[in-house]
């Protein structure tokens, strides 16, 4: 097992990365913060790990309160959010109760802006069982539903106490899922490491044939790079802002298409390419090192294209929205070089526009 730790003050906690983590009390022991614990899944990951988990913390001292949502990003709603309060509500929780959140980044984000804001904020913890939950949205603390105007537009920023990233919980993710998941991983080595990059492309049919060590160290790395840059700018003043490479471009097509249609992971994918294609565009990388990015981003398996049905105009729209923009402006980030990302909001809307057309299926 390998554990990192995301360095936030009083708020810091552990990233625990291995196999058969999920089943041990003793991982959740030190996190309970008071008698109940309302564990949240969803209606996929329940019938998997829901007993095995609510098992182990009743092993561990806790009342288990069990909520199982509905599955799928277009239900990361407030109606679905109300479910979790109305189950709290009924159980009589306080707010010492700890929210444990099973599943993947939905289950994660609707269960953590719940603890967020239950009697003004209870203790959660993070047990994500898909990669790109275990790589990205479980680590960082935020929490949101989405909006029908915008991807997570309501939201907190709300730490966990621990996550446990439990990689054997990967053998029963879809194959779309794993490779949903590779996008954030590939992210991760594009902003910030160019050699984790490198060992990507050496080892991405490892990862795809699902080896547990190839799994490990990339689910370490990638937590590794997140939990350094979400330690040093915990609400996104500033660094934090290049862990949305991609996905400027990726929310959009979310938004546009309606959420589910594709799934996070094959819109930031195409994201990534119009992102690199935009920094070769702007001359901050040089082209062949754009086509890295997008060779990589086809061989896991995702979209290198965005979809026919949006526009550029349509893109424009959706991405001036985006909360990520600023005074009106629309703020993509960039590839300065290779490993290293930057967030620009002077990028000529001529250029944009080029980047759309050059990257969107026929």
């Amino acid at each position: 097992m390998a554990s990192i730790r995301v360095a936030l003050g009083d708020r810091s906690y552990d990233i625990e990365v291995g196999a058969g983590l999920i089943g041990d009390p003793g991982r959740y022991r030190p996190h309970l913060m008071g008698r109940k614990a309302a564990l949240v899944s969803n209606a996929v990951v329940a019938p998997l790990y829901l007993e095995r988990v609510s098992r182990a913390l009743k092993s561990a001292g806790a009342e288990v309160v069990e909520v199982v949502l509905p599955d799928g990003e277009e239900k990361k709603t407030w109606q679905t959010l109300n479910l979790v309060f109305d189950a709290l509500l009924a159980a009589q929780c306080d707010r010492h109760t700890t929210i444990v959140a099973l599943g993947g980044g939905v289950v994660g984000d609707i269960a953590g802006f719940a603890a967020a804001v239950y009697q003004r904020g209870i203790p959660f913890i993070q047990v994500p069982t898909t990669l790109l939950a275990q790589v990205d949205s479980s680590v960082g603390g935020k929490t949101a539903v989405n909006h029908p105007l915008g991807k997570n537009m309501i939201g907190a920023f709300h730490q966990p106490r621990v996550v446990l990233a439990d990689v054997a919980t990967l053998e029963t993710l879809p194959v779309r899922e794993l490779r949903a998941g590779l996008a954030e991983v590939i992210k991760h080595g594009a902003i910030r490491d160019p050699v984790f990059f490198d060992w990507l492309e050496a080892n991405l049919d490892r990862l795809l044939a699902r080896e547990p060590d190839a799994l490990v160290h990339a689910v370490v790395r990638s937590c590794e790079i997140k939990g350094e840059i979400v330690g040093q700018d915990e609400r996104e003043t500033g660094l934090r802002a290049i862990l949305n490479f991609g996905h400027t471009f990726g929310h959009a097509i979310e938004s546009g298409l309606g959420y589910g249609q594709w799934v996070h992971g094959e819109a930031v994918g195409a994201g990534m390419v119009m992102a690199a294609d935009l920094s070769a565009r702007t001359g901050m990388i040089s082209g062949a090192q754009a086509t890295r990015i997008r060779d990589l981003v086809a061989r896991a398996g995702l979209p290198v294209a965005g979809p026919s049905g949006l526009t550029a105009d349509r893109y424009l729209e959706l991405m001036a929205v985006d909360k990520k923009a600023a005074a009106g402006k629309i703020r993509f980030v960039l590839l300065e070089k290779p490993g290293s990302a930057v967030v620009r909001a002077d990028i000529p809307e001529r250029d944009v526009r080029a980047t759309l057309r050059a990257c969107t299926a026929a």
